[in-house]
């Protein structure tokens, strides 16, 4: 029984979304309901530990709660998973995606002038995907690839997320399709862009950098750095335009004579005629940049910057792979947005340890392994009582021990060694796969 005991992680997850940094803000956004098996604060608890679990089983985390009740000596209830699953599908998606935003703008609130660049808060932007169970709700809202069969693929959506370069928390993040209206990252980073404030310092690839998008973010007082667009890249020329140095220059951009599908005449109509903007050469790449001035911002200093925009590669990592939120679980649409959500909210509490990990030790958060503090929080979680203060602060001792090797430069070519099982591929619909099996008696036979 006490072995059973120290698997249980709800109460410790519990304690920490009660916290006195998310208490007050838990309560606000806590929904009308009446006292239940599974209440709200509880039901969020168990579906973040489910997260940051590796059997991530509606049974299991119900499993948990039924031992810890037994051995606080509350009445048993039943392992049955129904009543979590509805009480689940009754949380509000604006509490689990608001605490996610307040953790992450709190996390940014508590990091000294030092973490930043000039004084200045630095963004990162990317997107990616995730995959999700093949319902027929999922396929509807979120479709598969055009390119595969039908009954073939698994319905697919886009995440683009918007991070903190000195702490890696999470500020916001849009949930969209894989492709068609709305479903590209440009779009989905205009739909959280007031996550943005001014002063602030926007990081991306040269899948951002429109006209549009540069104007908005000088009309909101924010800076960019962010690799050419292709078409753009493949033009410019260094002779033209107000030369700051070597392969550095100033230039105005007129706007474009066609109005984009997605914008309103009247925003079009309100976009300034011109934007002037910076392009430099560094490490083999064309960059734009607004900030214009080489002395408050010099090329090297610049170039030294965007090195950094390789961390939100790793966030992306450590929330698909790391975590496990590559392949989601949950049957319908608004069960996957909450899932997701909930995962963004685990990340972040990983990440608010992690930064008084650093703070502890006197060194900079992106310097501490993400998954060795995941590792250490799951563990503690399950042994510890994690509303003791003292054993908190062990906690981020412990954090800070593993540091993350200083590799500048590393190349790592994307391919694999070992080679996968020796299944063939499912080319034919599942049903169609079982009918032949029994037809032919033998799994290779499937056409």
């Amino acid at each position: 029984m006490q072995s059973q005991r120290n698997e249980s992680d709800c109460l410790s997850t519990f304690n920490l979304l009660t916290s006195d940094i998310l208490f007050d803000e838990l309560e606000k956004s806590l929904p009308k309901h009446r006292e239940r098996l599974f209440p709200p604060t509880e039901t969020l608890a168990m579906f973040v530990a489910q997260a940051l679990s590796a059997d991530r089983s509606c049974q299991h985390v119900v499993n948990q709660a039924a031992v810890q009740r037994l051995v606080t000596g509350l009445p048993i209830c039943s392992t049955n998973t129904g009543g979590y699953c509805q009480a689940r599908q009754r949380l509000p998606l604006e509490m689990v995606s608001g605490l996610t935003r307040y953790l992450g703008h709190q996390i940014d609130q508590q990091l000294p002038d030092e973490w930043r660049w000039h004084g200045r808060r630095v963004r990162l932007v990317d997107g990616t995907t995730v995959t999700m169970p093949d319902t027929a709700e999922n396929q509807a809202v979120y479709p598969q690839q055009r390119t595969q069969k039908e009954g073939l693929g698994f319905p697919i959506c886009r995440l683009v997320g918007i991070t903190c370069v000195a702490s890696g928390a999470l500020l916001n993040a849009a949930v969209g399709r894989y492709s068609g209206k709305g479903g590209n990252e440009q779009t989905l980073l205009r739909s959280i862009q007031e996550t943005l404030e001014a002063g602030d310092i926007l990081m991306g690839d040269a899948f951002f950098p429109t006209f549009f998008f540069i104007a908005a973010m000088l009309a909101q007082g924010v800076d960019i750095l962010m690799e050419q667009q292709g078409a753009r890249k493949r033009v410019t020329d260094f002779r033209r335009g107000k030369r700051l140095g070597q392969r550095d220059h100033l230039i105005t951009l007129p706007k474009p004579r066609i109005k984009p599908d997605w914008m309103s005449e009247t925003d079009y109509a309100a976009a300034p005629e011109s934007i002037t903007v910076r392009e430099f050469k560094a490490g083999g790449k064309t960059m734009v940049t607004t900030m214009l001035c080489p002395k408050s911002a010099s090329k090297s200093e610049l170039k030294a910057l965007y090195k950094q925009r390789w961390s939100v590669e790793l966030d992306i990592r450590h929330i698909k792979e790391t975590m496990g939120m590559n392949i989601l679980s949950c049957k319908t649409p608004d069960m996957i947005h909450k899932e997701i959500w909930v995962y963004l909210l685990a990340y972040n509490l990983i990440r608010l340890l992690m930064v008084q990990a650093a703070f502890s030790a006197d060194i900079m958060p992106r310097d501490i392994s993400f998954k060795h503090c995941l590792q250490l929080c799951v563990i503690w979680c399950q042994k510890a009582d994690s509303s003791d203060d003292e054993q908190l602060y062990v906690l981020c001792t412990l954090m800070a021990q593993q540091r993350v090797g200083n590799r500048p430069g590393r190349i790592e070519p994307r391919v694999v060694k070992r080679r996968s099982k020796p299944y063939p591929l499912l080319t034919v619909t599942r049903d169609k796969a079982r009918e032949n099996v029994r037809k032919f008696g033998h799994p290779k036979k499937l056409k």
